[in-house]
């Protein structure tokens, strides 16, 4: 059932001439218990729509509703929701226990209940015992804990994130964002949370939601969207370089590197193709011509376990392979390149982002 529901939800800026167009009748449901993350890039309207729901911002149209409840008039304060920023804004001159402790105050709890529910999450949130410290003492990582524990305190229905982890370390994210679906599938708490960072939202999502100037591109689980697409300018978000325009015909794409497979039932006539890097594969070395596109190796990258190659056809754009540690053409090298069609996704022609 959803908790969260945005109908033909429309925000503008601006006026006249100067008028844009932040969020163009936007539909969207979260279920209870549900983590939907939304991507996007800058002005894609994703943080507009974080506004929208906790009621920063007012609606030039639509209506959004929580548990069936329409939102229009109820103050931020009467929502029953929590918002955590990228920034923290904790309280500097309150501790720990009192950043935390503001919610439950503020909702008339007593000390006693205050005090039992700052050391359960604080607890939670691995701080254990930290409720005396000053929060200018703390971490980055520890500080966004307390941000999250304070965000938790008044048991919100539901809990929503900006870009939550945007400033701290790449290895501290990706080990905070595993703790954090941990933590909310024990919780059963309702989320929506707005970042840039795909890694982050896949890592986190029951359902990821893609923006587009101010539109829903796609939507769905983290591993169908990644899988497949739905339009060029999804598959380039992700990124993915190697997309092209295509005639398809049964199971074959005519593009500017030559006939590529598809997969079988795929769309047919022009359309845009995605090739991921791991179905573009280089042949090894003395492996016998097989007639694959000829390219130079132009650049390798180490990815951990895998190398990206950058390969230059003759006449055409560049090509992004994969290939494992041992099979890496050198650079300079010259290569044919074959196609594995489970790896190619026919996209939609028109990608101009209109309904």
């Amino acid at each position: 059932m959803a908790l969260l529901t945005l109908s033909d939800v429309t925000v503008r800026f601006g006026e006249r001439k100067g008028v844009r167009t932040a969020l163009d009748s936007v539909d969207l449901e979260v279920d209870e218990h549900e983590i939907v993350c939304v991507l996007g890039p800058s002005g894609s309207g994703k943080s507009t729509l974080l506004r929208v729901v906790a009621g920063l911002q007012l609606l030039d149209g639509g209506r959004v509703s929580l548990d069936g409840a329409d939102q229009a008039g109820v103050p931020v304060h009467r929502r029953g929701v929590g918002l955590m920023f990228q920034d923290h804004q904790l309280f500097p001159q309150r501790d720990v226990g009192g950043n935390v402790a503001f919610g439950p105050r503020m909702h008339g709890m007593s000390r006693d209940e205050q005090s039992t529910r700052v050391e359960e999450l604080l607890d939670l949130v691995g701080l254990p015992g930290a409720g005396r410290r000053a929060v200018a003492a703390l971490s980055g990582g520890e500080q966004q804990r307390v941000a999250l524990a304070r965000a938790l305190a008044p048991r919100p229905r539901l809990l929503m994130l900006d870009e939550p982890l945007g400033q701290l370390d790449r290895s501290l994210r990706e080990r905070l964002v595993v703790e954090l679906r941990l933590l909310f599938g024990r919780l059963g708490t309702t989320v929506l949370a707005v970042t840039h960072d795909q890694g982050e939202a896949f890592a986190l999502a029951d359902r990821v939601v893609v923006m587009r100037d101010g539109r829903i591109a796609q939507t769905g689980a983290p591993l169908d969207v990644w899988q497949r697409p739905a339009s060029a300018f999804v598959a380039r978000f992700l990124g993915f370089d190697n997309v092209v325009g295509a005639t398809v015909t049964g199971e074959t794409a005519d593009t500017v590197w030559g006939k590529i497979p598809v997969p079988a039932g795929s769309p047919q006539g022009e359309r845009m193709l995605l090739v991921r890097p791991g179905g573009v594969r280089p042949a090894a070395p003395g492996e016998p011509a097989g007639g694959g596109l000829r390219c130079t190796v132009e650049a390798r990258t180490f990815r951990g376990s895998r190398v990206a190659v950058l390969l230059r056809p003759e006449g055409a754009p560049t090509l992004e392979a994969e290939c494992g540690l041992h099979e890496a053409p050198a650079e300079g090298a010259s290569v044919e390149v074959a196609f594995r069609s489970e790896d190619v996704v026919v996209l939609a022609a028109d990608d101009s982002g209109k309904r």
